[in-house]
């Protein structure tokens, strides 16, 4: 054990237990006060009341707090008012008293205020247009990044001899900080075209706080090509997303990644199809022909003669040929009614035509896991284990000509591969300059606390008063003088003598070292005056003074 140590430790085995326990008692309490002054310093000095006002509420709100004489701050967003610590209660409720925060985007709010007396059909639409452009206001700031919102909507008006029918339109007007403003304006119109009744989407229009325009005419969600795009992504992200659960538990987060890439088939088709159930047939009619033909020929002729013209005359009959033809025909026609069914098939979905899956796995994360000398073959085989999870995660089909390709390689470090920088010294200093500036005040304040407050307090404690050369030593004032040095200025008696006079300073002892010359010089400059050592033994004990005094009177009178 070191000698200094040893003597610390030695003094305090001197202490005993009484002093050790009232040394830890304090010791104690100073931690505490220490605490509860680190506590007491580090509260801030302002304390928010509300948060997410508008500037024109910030304003009104202030004139309010200082006409009720209450100091308040406007943090740097200028967004959030705040009022000194302890005073949050009391600020709230004058300003609840005023009506404060009354944001102009009110919404049915204004339905409270409103009277029935009076009230015409023009100012109950438009103040049901204004309750209605409010709490739509309201939801748009809802959204991140979104610090205020106007919005103007202009209703269909519906006239008795107006043929044409108005269309309802909206525009808004966004206070927007951060880089994605574009998608969160689409999301915005979705919301406007929701909430009022007729609204489609191509008829909001969005703009910034700056004038630009961030969205207005036909929805490019509707649009094919847009629709064919957000298809191929979700289905990219899906099979990323499952091939991501099935090798995170086993490479780790950080040790691989995964691209996917889908060929998609988003074309519309209508199939038609006719069945015929020729099993099932019905005779619904039966239609039969029936005809018959007959006829007979005779044909006859006599001879010509000189006869003939010979009057009455008879004619002798000569032989004449003869046929005849008989036909009959049957027709029957039998109509059947058959089962048909048609059936007739539109899709307006997607088909995968393929899926390219490439898998980057980090070859040191293979390698630790493997152990020391892994071979190459042992890699190999490592690979086709996490191809074959991949294979089975994304569903892969081989009739589609899918293809999965997993390699090992080297990751680089940080990003982009430059490598991550570590805090040096000065940039962990200057992160925690702040803590250590107040570490340092504490650590002051602790030492002031003891040497100036605990000391005094213990010895008061141990029953040692202070005396008078102890004072004198801390002050500084006066040296410290040894009672044979104090010679009476008045020639009294060792009995009656002044350095007699309990509690004068005493002089420290001086080096062996030194020669009498010198000595006697350091105690010429020492010695105070005899005026000076008069009035510090008054201060000390004006009655015994006034008694060496006496004395002094009736020894200079004898």
């Amino acid at each position: 054990m070191p000698e200094q140590l040893q003597q610390i430790v030695n003094n305090l085995k001197a202490l005993g237990a009484r002093k050790l326990a009232m040394l830890a008692a304090i010791g104690l309490v100073v931690m505490v006060g220490v605490g509860a002054a680190a506590y007491l310093l580090n509260r801030p000095a302002f304390e928010p009341i509300y948060v997410g006002l508008e500037r024109d509420d910030i304003t009104r709100m202030g004139m309010a707090l200082a006409d009720a004489g209450i100091a308040y701050d406007v943090n740097e967003d200028g967004t959030s008012i705040l009022v000194p610590a302890g005073k949050t209660s009391r600020a709230r409720m004058i300003l609840a008293e005023k009506g404060l925060p009354n944001s102009s985007a009110t919404g049915y709010e204004l339905f409270d205020n409103l009277g029935s007396l009076g009230l015409t059909a023009f100012m109950q639409e438009v103040t049901r247009v204004r309750a209605l452009e409010g709490e739509i206001a309201r939801s748009i700031q809802a959204i991140r990044g979104v610090k205020g919102a106007r919005v103007h909507i202009v209703l269909a008006d519906r006239g008795n001899f107006r043929f044409a029918e108005q269309t309802p339109t909206a525009s808004v007007v966004v206070r927007y900080e951060g880089s994605t403003a574009e998608s969160s304006a689409m999301a915005i119109r979705h919301l406007v075209s929701a909430a009022v009744p007729g609204l489609q989407t191509e008829n909001v229009t969005v703009l910034d706080a700056t004038g630009r325009l961030l969205a207005a005419g036909e929805d490019p969600l509707n649009n094919p090509a847009t629709s064919t795009l957000g298809i191929k992504e979700t289905v990219e992200n899906e099979v990323s997303d499952s091939v991501y659960k099935a090798l995170a538990p086993y490479l780790g987060d950080m040790n691989f990644r995964v691209s996917v890439q889908a060929d998609i088939n988003t074309d519309q088709r209508q199939v038609e199809e006719t069945i015929f159930d020729p099993d099932s047939r019905v005779e619904r009619s039966v239609q039969v022909v029936r005809s018959e033909d007959a006829s007979s020929e005779k044909t006859g002729g006599d001879p010509v003669s000189i006869d003939q013209n010979l009057p009455d005359t008879e004619q002798a009959g000569g032989a004449s040929p003869q046929s005849s033809e008989r036909s009959e025909r049957r027709e029957e026609t039998t109509n059947y009614e058959l089962n048909s069914k048609r059936i007739a098939t539109v899709s307006n979905g997607y088909a995968v035509n393929r899926l390219s899956i490439a898998i980057v796995v980090n070859r040191s994360r293979i390698l630790e896991a493997l152990g020391e000398g892994a071979t190459d073959a042992q890699v190999d085989a490592r690979l086709a284990e996490i191809r074959q999870l991949a294979v089975a995660a994304a569903g892969i089909s081989d009739e589609r000509g899918d293809l999965v390709q997993v390699n090992a390689v080297e990751f680089m470090e940080g990003i982009d591969g430059i490598p991550l920088q570590e805090a040096g010294a000065l940039d962990m200093l200057r992160e925690h300059l702040g803590t250590f500036i107040n570490a340092l005040a504490f650590v002051a304040a602790t030492l002031l606390v003891i040497f100036l407050g605990l000391r005094p307090l213990i010895q008061v404690l141990q029953g040692n008063s202070p005396s008078a050369g102890q004072l004198a030593n801390q002050s500084g004032d006066l040296p410290a003088l040894s009672d044979s040095s104090l010679d009476s200025p008045f020639g009294v008696g060792d009995d009656d003598d002044i350095g007699g006079f309990d509690g004068l300073p005493e002089l420290p002892p001086l080096p062996s070292s030194s020669s009498s010359a010198d000595q006697s010089e350091l105690l010429a400059k020492m010695r105070p005056s005899p005026e000076e050592r008069l009035t510090m033994i008054v201060d000390l004990d004006e009655e015994r003074a006034a008694s060496i005094l006496r004395r002094w009177v009736r020894q200079e009178a004898a």
